[in-house]
């Protein structure tokens, strides 16, 4: 659906200014400009931009001011909304405590028919051992990542209690009812449960044999395996299927990573720039973008560190907590200061030159990105950092890092590439290659996937330009373009 979230007012110096970008790479990425409202016209909705809507007809309500929380919906409301009803926002009648963990019930962190499988083995079954495989897939080696992650945080020490058996028992005796038949007793095994608590205080009776977390295997072959240690919890293993398939997500991310990393070498070494690799230099060549591109704060702390077990760029911070916590790492990736859209169009269309000066003095040292489309990329690569601010950013003890974000791939990659260099010049590597000085370099973080960052480092070495120009940043597509068939990852008895 492309969705984005952009600056469209500011406030600077006292005066109202509005805000957009406007590339002349992509006439589609064009912003709303101003304060909005969202407007029904003539039976319409209709985005007012410029501050001209009116404000008793926005159908924007106030939701959270201040750390207050404002509108409380029910389901039902929103059931009722998504079907044409017009319902008014809930207002909440008590400003509850934060919930700090309401899924930490390790009962209800399973596939509801799984709560029924109990019944549904063979008489005299103690045993049921199953196990976890890339049953093939895009990639031919997998990396496997992420267990011992959900083994900390779901499986260790006592998780199941008293509390939880009643917490879960009242979800299922609504959520298995029916207005004929009602509700069965026993299709929630209880008393095994409680048997977990008696008997195991709480713990978890079963074993897991896993390959070690980073290792590189063929897909087809098994990756780790689960079986009960108790006769009487036998229906244990496959209930906690559910939970632990989810590894196959930061694998994938792992393996798709690494795969994006052998491409990049490759290059490398092909255009002339193995002494990148040789110093380390390398790693920070796929820059993780993908924190809003994922579907949870979970989900972007397992795929991001899944990526930084191939590189160290990201600014997917979630990740950097998860190194930490989880797999005893302080130092997992780093990242640089860096513009966004927000950032440089506040200044106005007229202030671009200023906002790109403000970048360089406010950073004079070391590495610095400027994403540089908000209006013309051609012009600020030619005019603005080639030759109002080229003898400063020559003389800065550090390398900018030109960023367009808009424009046909690869051709708008070459292109920026080519202006830069009719202004810095360029040398050439050992195979003939084109470098830029390394006072400057590019980085393409728009429409960046495996396929399209291969497209890109041939299109740039088949036009004679080395790969060490340029790095690369992906979101979504590093983090969220891939699913569980993506390598086939299955959990099998």
């Amino acid at each position: 659906q492309k969705c984005a979230f952009k600056c469209s007012y500011a406030k600077i110096n006292g005066k109202d200014v509005d805000v957009l970008k406007d590339p002349i790479t992509d006439p589609g990425k064009k912003s709303k400009k101003g304060r909005l409202t969202l407007e029904k016209q003539g039976g319409k909705w209709v985005t007012v931009a410029e501050g001209k809507g009116s404000a008793t007809n926005d159908e924007l309500v106030d939701i959270f001011l201040n750390g207050k929380l404002l509108v409380d919906d029910t389901l039902a409301d929103i059931r009722a909304r998504s079907n044409g009803e017009v319902k008014p926002v809930s207002i909440p009648k008590i400003i509850a405590p934060r919930i700090e963990d309401p899924f930490h019930n390790i009962l209800m962190l399973t596939d509801s028919y799984k709560v029924t499988h109990h019944l549904q083995y063979p008489p005299g079954t103690t045993k049921i051992y199953s196990y976890f495989e890339s049953r093939g897939g895009a990639y031919e080696d997998v990396c496997f990542f992420g267990l011992q992650y959900f083994i900390k945080q779901y499986l260790t020490g006592p998780v199941v209690t008293m509390e939880k058996i009643d917490a879960a028992e009242a979800y299922f005796k609504i959520h298995f009812s029916h207005p004929v038949w009602g509700y069965d007793e026993k299709l929630f095994n209880r008393k095994s449960w409680e048997h977990i608590v008696n008997k195991h205080g709480g713990k978890l009776p079963i074993s897991i044999k896993a390959v070690p977390e980073g290792t590189v295997v063929p897909y087809k072959n098994v990756l780790f395996t689960m079986e009960n240690t108790d006769p009487e919890c036998f229906w244990l293993t496959n209930y906690l299927e559910t939970l632990l398939v989810e590894v196959w997500y930061p694998t994938t991310v792992c393996t798709q990573s690494r795969e994006q990393k052998k491409i990049i070498a490759k290059y490398l070494k092909d255009t002339g720039s193995s002494d990148v690799i040789e110093k380390g230099l390398h790693l920070f060549k796929l820059h993780d973008f993908g924190y809003r591109g994922v579907s949870s704060v979970e989900s972007a702390a397992t795929g991001g560190l899944g990526h930084l077990v191939n590189f160290m760029g990201t600014d997917t911070m979630a990740a950097l907590i998860m190194a930490k916590k989880f797999y005893g790492e302080d130092y997992a990736g780093f990242s640089i200061p860096a513009s966004e859209h927000s950032t440089m169009t506040s200044w106005g269309r007229e202030g671009e030159l200023d906002a790109m000066r403000n970048m360089l003095t406010q950073y004079p040292k070391g590495l610095v990105a400027c994403v540089s489309d908000s209006f013309d990329v051609f012009q600020a690569c030619e005019k603005y950092w080639g030759t109002e601010l080229k003898s400063m950013i020559e003389k800065r003890d550090g390398v900018l890092v030109v960023r367009p974000d808009s424009g046909e791939l690869p051709q708008i990659v070459l292109d920026v590439l080519t202006k830069l260099e009719s202004r810095f010049g360029s040398t050439k590597t050992s195979t003939g290659h084109k470098v830029l000085p390394p006072c400057i370099r590019v980085i393409q973080g728009d429409g960046i996937d495996i396929n399209s960052l291969e497209m890109i480092l041939n299109a740039m070495s088949k036009a004679g330009w080395g790969a060490d120009n340029l790095a690369f940043g992906s979101g979504g597509a590093l983090l969220q373009k891939l699913h569980r068939d993506t390598q086939k990852c299955a959990f099998k008895c």
